[in-house]
This record gives structure tokens, C-alpha cells and sequence, in this order.
């Protein structure tokens, strides 16, 4: 089940932007509509064609129609054409920053050049690319022209490029508030994914794109897993109960002690003492091989905590004397994203993508202080799940997302206050 049906219809199905009055400046969405809009009056439309070279681009298709396609590749699936006046046959394609709010009834596909130069309907004669907003070009379809296309995507296009990347909507992003809280809190799948991290109205990958991702990675197939998935992700509900159980035994002896620093052995033991009191309580055998060999996988997860955070201090993740108090993040900032995903694969709506959104803005305040302290938590949880203390990849790239978050000025993290101002600020 799909949530077009249950979601507000409205008239922005394609994009259209009005153009700046006279001598005005255009302030772009993104920085890729303002580079189209600089060589779009220098009528350098190589350079243009260069940049959808790079960047891929999105077309429209009916919904029902991308729902009939199935796991048809994207480039199969009906592109939506229009016939001129003059008898002409015009294909519509938009770069990400104008894409508008979506409909309920019409998504956008993304797609490279080179696919387009290869599944463009044959009797297209003319490529219309961000038609209806300051930056548009057109383009003569011909043999020629698609040879054109299939060269510079060969040159140019390189998904690794458009990774790793702190992208920025300047218009159209939500007001300070929840929503945009939320939104940055997704920050550190944005940059690995390259998405723009403050952009609302969603199309990610593209639909297909979209449905693909959550049913590879999370087994999301239906509106009805999508629900169960971001009510999981937004109660913390997701990552093993036990993480935060054993982090949270250390902040009890630091409160009881009133500060200072956890001796490691008292710390496995509080934790051993507790589990065996809770078991006891719920009837669990004292010999019982499997919870002997529970107890102690969390005796050495503390080592494995202690171990991790001392790597944070060394690469400046953490302060010289922090720690991590709870990995909520990994779960919030996924489920913020997730709110876009099933939006994306229209599985949510909108007024539930934005509740979702809300919702993980108010989680990460309660369980934080700050962006640095959320995102080391995030980062504990990513390297619990995936990284087995390797130190490698999984743990390197969320690094590298760090660092370019609490720095980059563009960054969510630099623009957007953790908490709320106090009154009167």
C-alpha cells in the first residue's frame, strides 16, 4: 500500500520558478542550479551540459505507471513527453534543487546523461532541462547530440563524486524550528549520500531509487513496514537494548561518586551484578550457558566502549576528558532519514514525513547537549554495528563526516542551535 491515497493533492507537479526582476540577482536553490544559471547567460551550454553530466538529472513519470514498472530499471520506465504546437516532441528534465513538493500522483526518476542518452524515446526532439525557472536550457535531440551525452557522462560522472559532500539548500528550506532540527539530524547520512541535508520536499534517488534503498538495507517493502521501521528507529527500538544499558551503569557511578572517572572493573562488575539481578527477577537459570555467555559479551563490551573512546580522543571526536553517555543518535539520525526515504518511495505522507522529522528533533534533545555529543553517539553506534573494532572504513568515513560537519559553515551543525534559544536571547 502506497500513501497517495491518504496524502493533501495539490498543483505543483512541475517545477516553476519565477525569474528575477530586472538587474536582480537569482538566488538559486543549490549551487549547482546557480552555476547553470551563470552559464545560462554566458549561453555556454557545453559548460551545462557538463555540469548534468556530472550531477544526473530527474524526469517525471506517473506514478502508477512507476508503481506497474515493478524492479524494472528506472530508465524503462514511461517518460512523460509533450507535443508542442509546432508538432515538436519535448522531454522534461530537472536538476535535484528544483525539483517541487511531491505530488501524489507524479514522482521524478533520476537518471544519469548517459542513460538518457540511451532511453530517451526516439521521437524526442527537444531536451528541456529546468524549463519554467531562471536557469532552463534547451537542447536539439539528435544521434549526434546523444553520442554527445555518452562522452562526457564516460568523462565526467563518477558516483563516488557526488558522496562525502556537505550540500546546502540557500531558498525553499523549512523555517528555524523543529522541522529543520530534525532535519539535522540526519546530517551524517546526508553527507555520506551527498543529499542536501535541509531540503523538505524529498525525491532522494529518485522513486524507484528510493524504494530500492530501504528495501535493500532495511527490508522496507510497504507502507506498513515503513511505519513499523520509523516508529522502531524514532523509539530506539533498533540498536541492541544492551549498548545503552551498559553505558548507562557508567553514568550511575558517576553520579553516585559524584564525577571524577569510572574504574573499568567496577564498571564490568555493576554491570554483571545488574543483568544477574535482573535474570534472577525474571526466573532465568543462574547456570544457563546462553545468558553466561551474555554476561560476558557485556563484560567485554565495556572494554570495547573504553576502546573506542579513547580512538574519539585521539582523532579530536571527543574532548580530551568526554565520553559517550547513549548511542540514541544512531537510531535518531537514522530515523530521521528514514522519514525522507518512505517519503521518497511514497510510502509516508507528507504530514507524517514531518511528524517523524519533529519527533527526532525532540529525541536527540532530550538525550544530548550538542551536535559533537550527538554525533560521537551516532558514531558508537555505527561502530558497534558494523566496524568489530577493525578501525576501517566504517569508521573512517563517519569520521570524516564529523569533521566536515562541525566545521564546514554550511553545515547544519554550525547554523543550526542544538538547543532552543533562551527566552529572550
Amino acid at each position: 500500500m502506497h500513501a497517495a491515497a491518504q496524502d493533501e493533492d495539490h498543483d505543483e507537479i512541475f517545477p516553476c520558478v519565477p525569474a528575477p526582476e530586472d538587474g536582480a540577482r537569482w538566488q538559486a536553490p543549490t549551487d549547482v542550479e546557480q552555476y547553470l544559471y551563470k552559464v545560462t547567460r554566458s549561453d555556454d551550454s557545453y559548460a551545462y551540459l557538463r555540469t548534468l553530466a556530472i550531477e544526473g538529472v530527474y524526469y517525471p513519470v506517473r506514478l502508477d505507471e512507476g508503481q506497474a514498472a515493478g524492479g524494472a530499471p528506472a530508465g524503462t520506465r514511461p517518460m512523460l513527453t509533450i507535443d508542442t504546437p509546432d508538432g515538436r516532441t519535448v522531454l522534461q528534465v530537472y536538476t535535484a534543487g528544483v525539483l517541487p513538493r511531491p505530488h501524489p500522483y507524479l514522482v521524478y526518476e533520476y537518471t544519469t546523461l548517459g542513460a538518457l542518452a540511451q532511453t530517451a524515446p526516439d521521437g524526442v526532439d527537444v531536451l528541456a532541462v529546468n524549463a519554467a525557472t531562471p536557469c532552463e536550457q534547451y537542447f536539439l535531440v539528435s544521434d549526434e547530440e546523444r553520442e554527445v551525452w555518452l562522452d562526457l557522462h564516460h568523462e565526467l560522472f563518477s558516483p563516488d563524486d557526488l558522496m562525502d559532500r556537505v550540500v546546502t539548500r540557500r531558498t525553499g528550506a523549512p523555517a528555524p524550528g523543529p522541522l529543520l532540527h530534525g532535519l539535522a539530524c540526519g546530517a551524517h547520512l546526508c553527507f555520506r549520500n551527498g543529499d542536501a541535508w535541509n531540503t523538505l520536499h524529498w525525491h532522494g534517488m529518485g522513486y524507484s531509487g528510493e524504494a530500492e534503498r530501504i528495501a535493500d538495507d532495511w527490508g522496507v517493502h510497504s507502507r506498513e513496514d515503513w511505519l513499523e521501521t520509523e516508529e522502531r528507529l524514532l523509539g530506539q527500538d533498533v540498536s541492541p537494548w544492551y549498548w545503552d544499558f551498559v553505558l548507562g551503569a557508567r553514568t550511575a557511578l558517576l553520579r553516585a561518586q559524584g564525577g571524577g572517572r569510572v574504574d573499568p572493573g567496577q564498571w564490568r562488575d555493576t554491570v554483571e551484578a545488574t543483568v544477574r539481578a535482573r535474570a534472577q527477577e525474571n526466573g532465568t537459570p543462574a547456570g544457563d550457558p546462553d545468558f553466561a555467555g551474555f554476561v560476558a559479551h557485556l563484560r567485554d563490551l565495556v572494554g570495547q566502549v573504553l576502546r573506542y573512546e579513547a580512538r574519539f580522543r585521539a582523532d579530536g571526536l571527543l574532548p580530551p576528558d568526554g565520553l559517550v553517555r547513549t548511542v540514541a543518535a544512531w537510531d535518531i539520525g537514522r530515523g530521521s532519514k528514514m522519514a525522507r526515504w518512505g517519503r521518497g518511495a511514497r510510502y509516508a505522507t507528507e504530514a507524517e514525513m514531518h511528524a517523524a522529522i519533529e519527533r527526532a528533533a525532540a529525541a536527540a534533545r532530550a538525550a544530548y547537549d550538542s551536535w559533537e555529543e550527538f554525533s560521537a553517539g551516532y558514531v558508537l553506534g555505527r561502530c558497534l554495528h558494523f566496524d568489530e573494532e577493525e578501525f576501517g572504513p566504517w569508521y573512517t568515513t563517519v569520521l570524516d563526516a564529523h569533521r566536515a560537519l562541525t566545521t564546514d559553515p554550511d553545515s547544519p551543525w554550525r547554523t543550526v542551535p542544538f538547543k532552543d534559544p533562551a527566552p529572550g536571547a
